[in-house]
């Protein structure tokens, strides 16, 4: 990177960036827009204490400037002292480098918080100036003497002409189970492509879910997303944060910003028995994605679960002409269900050259490890075998 070109700029807040001037490199009209590094969602996050220094998220946001002053793009990044809350573990690495007498945190992780969704992480238009981005994240970890640096759940193509340009970079992949939907028209039209005995499977979760248990289902989004709808949404995702984290990562008050905000690119799939809401999963819109998020429930029911995050996500995607649906992280239950694996993408910095060599050395077994996993679970997608070899072309 020319000194004389560019230069780095950190910005501990984003109180004071201009929301369209940050919005026009995260989700410029010619790229599919994700809600996820909005200007709105990731200044909801701080604004509303969810992510901030006290929580152990210090925004420490890369703006790429002229010497005049010009932005160029942004990197979205925060200091850590821990590894909560970003979905691709590296606790091991943590435990390794601190027994051989180092200091893992803090560290510099690049990412949306408590959000394992894949995005553009290094926003500018020009390939140079994303790659100067990516450079100066990695000084401010030398300057700093940081650990390490993590950019996590990258586009594809934005991580691999990272590494290929920028070697210190390592890949890390990992996997998620994602739903693709192949112009169908309707649910049944889903169904048509799987394996009968699967397709018997999945009509009989639904019925068991809906029909025997007296629940019905809303859509809910826009000016619909009322305060007491929240309420209730947030007792369910209190209940599931209480049970996986031990403590829920967002505030009430982060729901009431984003649906102020951005509550067209929300959408509320709601389950409601005998006059009371009983659960619900929170998604968000993207121009061609449904972002499954959380989920939560006051009561349990069959395949309640099933039905709400994966069924009604597929008929919210069909419906709405939706190229996928991503439904979060881990879950090869999901398999059953229509979703299947696909590869996620992640970049890793480590500043100390014998460490940085081992995690190397580990990435690529690691890589190895997933893409036969990923083939194995292939083998056991509930399509009609023309359909999966077809697809293997």
């Amino acid at each position: 990177m020319s000194e004389q070109r560019w230069q780095i700029r950190v910005l501990d807040s984003l109180k004071n960036v201009d929301k369209t001037l940050w919005d026009s490199f995260a989700n410029p009209k010619d790229e599919a827009y994700n809600p996820f590094i909005s200007y709105d969602f990731l200044w909801a996050l701080e604004e509303t204490k969810c992510a901030i220094n006290e929580t152990g998220w210090l925004a420490q946001h890369l703006a790429l400037e002229t010497e005049t002053g010009k932005t160029l793009g942004f990197l979205p990044a925060y200091l850590k002292n821990h590894s909560q809350g970003e979905y691709v573990f590296d606790h091991a690495w943590a435990d390794a480098f601190m027994r051989a007498g180092g200091n893992y945190y803090p560290k510099l992780q690049s990412c949306t918080p408590f959000t394992p969704a894949t995005g553009r992480r290094l926003l500018a238009h020009e390939p140079a100036h994303k790659l100067a981005l990516a450079h100066g994240y990695q000084q401010l970890c030398h300057n700093h003497k940081i650990s390490s640096t993590h950019i996590t759940f990258m586009e594809k193509a934005e991580c691999e002409h990272l590494i290929k340009n920028n070697p210190n970079y390592l890949m890390r992949n990992d996997q998620q189970f994602h739903f693709f939907n192949e112009g169908y028209d309707n649910f049944d039209g889903f169904l048509e492509t799987l394996a009968s005995r699967k397709r018997k499977a999945i009509k009989k979760e639904r019925k068991l879910a809906l029909e025997n248990n007296g629940v019905s289902i809303e859509w809910i989004t826009g000016n619909e997303l009322t305060e007491e709808i929240w309420d209730a949404f947030f007792t369910f995702y209190q209940d599931t944060g209480a049970r996986k984290w031990g403590s829920p990562y967002l505030t009430r008050e982060f729901f009431s910003k984003i649906s102020e905000r951005m509550s067209n690119k929300i959408l509320l799939i709601m389950a409601k028995r005998n006059e009371r809401y009983i659960a619900g999963a929170l998604n968000f819109i993207g121009s061609d994605t449904l972002f499954g998020r959380h989920w939560g429930c006051i009561e349990d029911h069959a395949y309640l679960h099933f039905e709400i995050c994966y069924y009604q996500a597929i008929d919210y995607a069909i419906e709405h002409k939706l190229k996928r649906v991503e439904a979060g992280a881990q879950g090869a239950h999901k398999l059953a269900r229509g979703y299947v694996p696909t590869l996620t993408y992640s970049a890793h910095y480590i500043a100390h050259e014998d460490f940085r060599r081992a995690i190397k050395n580990y990435l690529h077994d690691e890589r190895e490890a997933v893409k036969f996993d990923q083939n194995m679970l292939k083998e056991h997608a509930p399509f009609k075998k023309e359909i999966i070899n077809a697809n293997d072309l």
